[in-house]
């Protein structure tokens, strides 16, 4: 515990450096909030409009909105955040000047990946009641917040493990939109061939929330999927990543 708080004395004030000399990385973190603020006062007044005029009710599709802007928006957030510092420190040797202080790469690594998780299923508590669309009690509100967390340091490894520089990530970044949403199109699919999109590792949290938001058994093992799949997929970024700053 000791050595942790040490961790983050150490690199905490350095990230907050580096997040406040980037210009869109400060953006970065209200979008959710704005995206919440938008769902709360816009989507209702939209709604009842379209149901006055062409009697159609959107309210049935609100976990397809949320599904979006809750349970992938906000560790996506976090993910390019840490991603894009990960990168800066890459471009300035500074992770090469890390491996012979005292600090380990395994405690280094081991902050990357808690603390996006961390700052995760806190903004997961804050953005879905500001949403006010949805009815999840805290309790099912945390198992979506821990299955959807494990993708912030997932896509945070991935874009520094795979991009060259920020310009780079940044071309990596809208190009993963399409697979990091694309499981969004199973909420539709009335049978088991939903579970096509299983291959994609942002399926299994959305899985998790649409379960827990229609009553439905399963949860716990859609659950058990979605941490699995990730922190698979993300020690191995982690592999790659290691082996790329130790070359």
């Amino acid at each position: 515990m000791t050595k942790a708080i040490q961790v983050l004395r150490s690199l905490g004030p350095i990230d907050l450096k580096g997040v406040r000399r980037d210009s869109m990385l400060p953006w970065m973190i209200s979008i959710p909030i704005i995206s919440a603020l938008f769902l709360r006062w816009a989507v209702p007044p939209i709604n009842q409009s379209l149901i006055n005029r062409y009697y159609f009710d959107l309210s049935p599709y609100y976990p397809v909105l949320l599904a979006y802007f809750f349970v992938v928006m906000s560790p996506i957030v976090f993910s390019v955040l840490v991603g894009f510092l990960l990168l800066d420190e890459k471009d300035d040797q500074t992770l090469t000047a890390l491996q012979i202080t005292p600090m380990s790469m395994n405690s280094y690594l081991a902050y990357r990946v808690v603390v996006p998780v961390v700052l995760t299923i806190i903004l997961m508590f804050v953005i879905f009641p500001l949403a006010n669309l949805g009815t999840l009690p805290p309790g099912d509100i945390l198992i979506t917040a821990l299955a959807a967390a494990p993708m912030s340091p997932m896509f945070a490894l991935y874009l520094a493990s795979q991009a060259q520089n920020k310009v780079q990530g940044f071309a990596l970044m809208k190009l993963s939109g399409i697979v990091l949403f694309s499981p969004i199109a199973a909420y539709f699919i009335e049978s088991n061939w939903e579970f096509v999109f299983g291959i994609l590792p942002t399926y299994w949290p959305m899985k998790v929330y649409w379960t827990l938001e229609a009553g439905e058994p399963g949860v716990w093992l859609y659950f058990s999927i979605a941490l699995v799949y990730q922190s698979l997929v993300t020690w191995l970024f982690i592999r790659r990543f290691n082996k790329i700053i130790t070359q």
